[in-house]
């Protein structure tokens, strides 16, 4: 398993200033996200062989930025309707928050949607409209595709979660922007 930045180490060398470190073509692309989305997912759970399908509601806000260098954002999410799945699954969240911000080429997260602990997602920029988050917390390996489409109505996800180095989770999300 790829073990990604667990020092939590957010250097970038020897001159840390701000200017540096802000990536504007990252806030422009989180700044496409925001708004209210309506996520069709597709959980296919490797150790059960089971698939599930759900609709979820997520809402990215920008929040006031603590400094003038980082982007802020509040994610939220919770379910269009009861799903036996958050019954049958119990270590996924059916509804909740994250707080993250933007530091460099990182997302820095309060915590982690399987888990409390807090973190970093090193970010790769694929092109103008993809971005690919990669995260390790506790046992877990996360890969991340994140694609806008059609002028930002569209997101397509797909997320690939390995736990102790065994591929667990894989995820697609197909998503329309309901409210900007």
């Amino acid at each position: 398993m790829v073990v990604v930045n667990q020092k939590k180490n957010l250097s970038f060398g020897d001159n840390d200033s701000p200017e540096i470190s802000l990536n504007s073509n990252l806030k422009r692309w989180f700044s496409r996200n925001i708004g209210f989305w309506k996520s069709n997912r597709t959980y296919f759970l490797n150790e059960e062989q089971k698939t599930y399908t759900l609709c979820m509601n997520l809402n990215i806000q920008a929040l006031e930025n603590k400094s003038e260098w980082e982007s802020h954002y509040k994610f939220t999410w919770h379910p269009e309707k009861k799903y036996n799945f958050f019954e049958e699954n119990p270590q996924y969240k059916e509804q909740g928050e994250m707080h993250a911000y933007l530091k460099g080429h990182q997302l820095v997260r309060e915590n982690f949607y399987l888990s409390t602990v807090e973190g970093i997602s090193n970010i790769k920029q694929v092109d103008e409209h993809e971005m690919i988050f990669e995260s390790s917390y506790e046992d877990w390996y996360i890969l991340e595709h994140t694609r806008l489409l059609d002028s930002d109505n569209y997101r397509f996800r797909v997320i690939y979660s390995w736990n102790k180095n065994k591929l667990i989770i894989v995820e697609n999300h197909h998503e329309i922007k309901i409210i900007k």
